[in-house]
């Protein structure tokens, strides 16, 4: 056959050959627009509240636990600022051990011998004070302040002690939606939390800036028979409580101020904070609000803004549902990063703390257990150990915030859903935390000129690790650190490394 019919040949059947579909895109443009001419309030800085962990780790042996507080507080780990500890109330002697590990935190109360009933406790005699109570918990305190050259320490209460309630149990009322401390109880509790904030700062030597009465408080989560301290308070007897701590404080004459109402999330916490008389809400120092829910987060910003007073992100960790205890998987860690990002461009807090860092392991009896916590442990095992850990990769993404962005930060609103955004106080760092939880690489692009830029990443091959600054990959967190004018003396591992 003749050349030049072969070629007609091949033409009819490329022609009649079925098309291929164009080859996919490798990766997809972002482009990032912060707007750094509207920062936001000063940042605090990052931490965890320490129920329950701490109640165990804290009895454990120094080569456990001191190289634990150092994961969390110390320069090269997360470098957390702020510690939120646990004012127990305690079940009476003799309750059966119902709680979940950890969750038994001792009070400060002495039940004197031969006293019965629930109306024998006096504040005033100092022998109904126990202060060799709660050693665990207040280890971590001390840890704390020997690692964080400035802490910001909150105190918090779950419940009141068991003598001031209804059911006879820190646990909560027989059903979840009934108060119960027992009425006219207020002042009562608010001096045992007042002067358990005193003796704490004056043995410790620490300051307790705030001190949050209640705990997700408008819900119907705390009932005598759960696993863990919780009392409901009806909107109008948080304000009589609110309004009790803030005169105990001051009859003490403390500077703590009162932290409420620590809701569960924002959509309740517009509820409570509705009922509430306008001379409790003056007395409130600072809006602490839970992100178990996004409904209305911007409300809540609004209400602290027009308040002149701060707004913390006070407590959240948000594993993915139904994922089974993975301590290599990148669902619950991206899961999770995602939020943290939605919670910083929508609630614009002040500060964003974790729930407990530490959590026990799950999986146990066959059960396929949850994500929850940084890093697990065994909660249930001899204090004196030995305590392996393991370190998950949601603490790594909690790494790619906390490291960067550095108490006197301000936020600043990036055009991008997935972006939270940070100005240094010099104003010539910009530190940018990107999530991508799909399957496509993500090409970053910036309209900054004369910034040097460098990158963290962590996804399921690296552990906040340098790599280029201009791609995301697939399933990853990603941390630019842009620089003004001044290119970075140090290699990019010396950036992820090091503490901003």
């Amino acid at each position: 056959m003749k050349r030049g019919r072969l070629f007609a040949l091949a033409a009819l059947l490329l022609a009649a050959a079925p098309v291929s579909p164009a080859a996919p895109r490798l990766e997809v443009r972002i482009d990032l627009h912060p707007v750094l001419a509207r920062p936001g309030p000063r940042f605090e800085g990052w931490g965890t509240a320490l129920a329950w962990f701490a109640e165990v780790t804290g009895g454990w042996p120094d080569a456990d636990r001191q190289p634990l507080a150092d994961l969390l507080y110390g320069r090269d780990g997360l470098g957390w600022t702020i510690a939120r500890y646990n004012v127990g109330g305690g079940n009476p002697a003799g309750t059966a051990a119902n709680l979940r590990p950890g969750a038994a935190v001792p009070g400060f109360w002495r039940q004197p011998e031969g006293a019965n009933g629930r109306d024998w406790w006096n504040p005033a005699d100092a022998a109904m004070w126990d202060w060799s109570a709660d050693p665990n918990q207040r280890w971590w305190l001390d840890a704390v302040a020997a690692r964080v050259r400035t802490p910001i320490f909150e105190a918090f209460s779950n419940s009141p002690p068991w003598f001031m309630t209804v059911s006879g149990r820190v646990s909560g009322e027989q059903v979840g939606t009934e108060d119960n401390l027992r009425a006219g109880k207020e002042s009562l509790f608010a001096a045992y939390l007042a002067r358990s904030v005193e003796e704490l700062q004056r043995r410790h030597h620490i300051a307790f800036r705030t001190l949050s009465p209640v705990n997700e408080p408008n819900t119907d989560y705390w009932f005598a028979a759960n696993r863990q301290e919780g009392s409901h308070w009806s909107p109008d007897r948080q304000a009589m409580m609110i309004d009790a701590t803030a005169q105990a404080l001051r009859q003490r004459g403390l500077r703590t101020m009162v932290s409420a109402p620590d809701e569960t999330n924002s959509h309740i916490l517009l509820q409570d904070w509705a009922a509430y008389p306008l001379a409790t809400r003056r007395v409130i120092g600072q809006i602490n609000v839970h992100s178990y829910g996004t409904v209305h987060q911007t409300a809540v910003r609004d209400l602290a803004r027009a308040a002149r007073i701060p707004l913390w992100m006070s407590e959240n960790d948000t594993p993915l549902a139904n994922d089974a205890e993975d301590s290599a998987g990148m669902a619950s860690a991206l899961a999770f990063g995602e939020h943290v990002v939605l919670d910083l461009k929508r609630l614009e807090p002040a500060a964003w703390i974790f729930w407990q860092a530490v959590e026990d392991l799950s999986a146990r009896d066959r059960a396929k257990g949850s994500n929850w916590g940084l890093i697990k442990a065994d909660l249930r095992a001899p204090a004196d150990g030995p305590h392996p850990i393991r370190i998950t990769p949601k603490y790594w993404v909690m790494a790619q915030f906390s490291r960067f962005i550095r108490p006197g930060y301000r936020l600043v609103p990036v055009d991008d859903a997935d972006t939270a955004g940070a100005l240094s106080p010099d104003g010539r760092t910009l530190v940018l935390v990107h999530v991508n939880g799909g399957l496509t690489p993500r090409r970053l692009v910036t309209n900054l000129r004369g910034w040097s830029a460098s990158a963290c990443l962590t996804d399921a091959k690296h552990q906040l690790e340098p790599v280029p600054a201009s791609v995301a990959p697939q399933r990853s967190v990603i941390t630019l650190i842009l620089r003004k004018a001044v290119p970075s003396q140090a290699g990019a591992k010396s950036v992820c490394r090091q503490m901003a």
